[in-house]
């Protein structure tokens, strides 16, 4: 991933109802300026492309690179600006005074449809509005001088500069991921629904989930209950004699007693009916692929989110309709333990980089002789993570701290600073948002003389809740970063591989139908939709783009990070 202040750049906006494009040199001085009609737009964009390469500087991808996409037209590099203003904001290595920190119309959320993509060049404002940053030109380029000074002053330029154009490149490969969709066999998936849910009746409800919901009832013999009604089950269920608070799932595995069984089953038939059930195929599966809606840093961590599709909950058995076209293949990808070997080379923890290195991570701190089993060894590292402190998790842990110290005690920190009310950042600098008013207003009442015990514990309930959020934030920020540092990798090395000429796959648009490219993207988990002669040079793109995220963040610290890589026509794992 090309992150050096070589590159120009061209920051585009809207004036009068046509784009602008300003030519900057690497050091952001003025070279020219262009009016382009934005009917015009995606070919001169493609000719720009072609010569300069530059970096794209845009308030908000979505809403010019998917237009750009639909016309066949891709790029390689961007400055996202809403996305960097969002980090910027907050980063703690930016000067508290700096421009970039004030509240402004880029604060906005970004502006992406929840149905299919329909985005045109014409859709954008010229002013700024409540559903999304501005987009005429004067405010991109204010808001990219504010940015490039805040960078520039911040105590970790080179850092951040990273983190945004890894952040950036993550904006590029969702909108692409959408507009190449996932390919998606629809009669497989409804016939995974007809097999787990049974044939749909006049009534609406699938013979399988009618069934299940006619046990539950004869369990707790109420023929009419409401099964759907959280505070009618829970009643029926108190009335039975299952004193539960819930109806979680983990709740109620719990249990013992005749109804437990059915219910489960039911409430796991319930969800995939709701969440991927044919009213869901019928909305979200068109002409062979499924196209949901990403968010790029959705989450506080810099995690992505879905607005659309739930892309980011995609069913283990709805797997066998994730299938490639004619003569294309999948390479499916996942990593082993991201978030553990990240928390390994942040740490420079060597006993945790050797029980990880060349292996399952939890059998080789099974090995080395800090915990006896596999299962309690990965317990005890997710809930040193996330800040466990009662059952099995709470008992391993400090067996952890003792074998690795170092790693330990970077998350231990980080949950200290964190009750303390004091903001972590990820390894390249995104940072924690301060607690609130009302947090802070807690602690402070906790201190005062006339305090109640009430009070105390409540404080000190809150303050533990924001340690247990700040150890995990720094972890799973840096395990974000690795990903997206891979994803841009992989989207590089993809590009350059040849197009093919037969067997197009013509519902992946015009800028993907003859190229391999990335289809899905889940966290620490990857799928390429590659033609069939490119399918072992992808499956190398995939590896060896994992090789060099970790070179990129952690440089030669000797952390590896292995992959379970497969080539097959679907994405189910058996």
């Amino acid at each position: 991933m090309d992150v050096t202040d070589t590159a120009s750049w061209v920051v585009l906006g809207r004036s009068a109802g046509d784009a602008v494009a300003v030519h900057l040199d690497a050091d952001g001085a003025e070279v020219r300026r262009e009016r382009i009609a934005l009917t015009a737009l995606p070919g001169r964009v493609r000719e720009i492309e072609a010569s300069a390469a530059p970096r794209w500087v845009w308030g908000d991808t979505p809403g010019w690179y998917e237009p750009l996409l639909a016309a066949g037209v891709r790029v390689a590099r961007c400055h996202d600006l809403r996305l960097a203003h969002a980090i910027l904001r907050w980063a703690a290595s930016v000067d508290s005074a700096a421009e970039v920190r004030r509240s402004t119309a880029w604060d906005a959320a970004p502006a992406v449809e929840s149905g299919p993509a329909t985005a045109t060049l014409f859709d954008l404002d010229d002013e700024a509005s409540a559903d999304g940053p501005p987009s005429d030109i004067a405010a991109a380029e204010s808001e990219f001088v504010r940015q490039r000074d805040a960078v520039a002053s911040s105590t970790e330029p080179s850092r951040l500069r990273l983190l945004l154009a890894a952040e950036s490149a993550g904006a590029l490969i969702a909108s692409e991921m959408r507009a190449a969709g996932l390919p998606w066999d629809a009669a497989e998936h409804d016939r995974i629904l007809t097999r787990t849910l049974g044939e749909r009746s006049a009534g609406g409800t699938p013979a399988h989930v009618a069934a299940a919901a006619a046990r539950v009832r004869a369990a707790l013999g109420d023929p009419s209950l409401s099964i759907d009604s959280q505070p009618k089950l829970l009643r029926a269920l108190h009335r039975a004699g299952v004193l539960v608070e819930s109806t979680s799932r983990w709740e109620l595995a719990e249990q013992r007693h005749p109804v437990i069984e059915p219910l489960l089953e039911y409430k796991k038939l319930a969800r995939l009916q709701s969440a991927n059930g044919w009213a869901w195929l019928a909305e979200w599966v068109h002409d062979g692929r499924f196209r949901p809606v990403y968010v790029p840093g959705g989450v506080v961590t810099g995690r992505w989110a879905s607005s659309g599709g739930g892309a980011l909950q995609l069913p283990r058995q709805l797997r066998a309709a994730v299938r490639a076209d004619e003569g294309w293949t999948l390479v499916v990808a996942d990593v082993a333990q991201l978030e553990p070997r990240v928390l390994a080379a942040m740490s420079s923890d060597s006993a945790l980089v050797a029980a990880a290195r060349g292996r399952d991570l939890y059998a080789g701190i099974v090995e080395g002789g800090a915990i006896a089993d596999r299962a309690d060894a990965k317990i005890a590292m997710l809930g040193a993570m996330y800040g466990a402190t009662s059952g099995q998790s709470g008992r391993l842990v400090p067996r952890l701290r003792r074998a690795y110290p170092r790693a330990m005690g970077l998350v231990d920190e980080a949950a200290r600073i964190g009750e303390d009310g004091g903001v972590v950042s990820t390894w390249l600098g995104r940072s924690s948002p301060p607690p609130s008013d009302g947090w802070r207003e807690m602690q402070s009442r906790a201190s005062q003389v006339e305090t109640t015990s009430a009070d105390v514990d409540r404080a000190r309930r809150h303050a533990r809740d924001r340690g247990r959020f700040t150890r995990n934030f720094v972890v799973q920020g840096t395990a974000a970063e690795w990903a997206l540092c891979w994803l841009a990798e992989l989207r590089t090395r993809l590009a350059a591989l040849p197009p093919v000429s037969a067997s197009p796959a013509v519902h992946s648009g015009p800028a993907f139908a003859r190229h391999p490219h990335v289809a899905f993207f889940l966290h620490d988990e990857v799928i390429v939709h590659t033609p069939r002669e490119h399918a072992d040079a992808a499956a190398r793109a995939v590896t060896d783009a994992a090789a060099q995220a970790a070179r990129i963040l952690f440089g030669d610290f000797p952390i590896d990070f292995p992959l379970d890589i497969r080539i097959d026509a679907t994405a189910s794992k058996g």
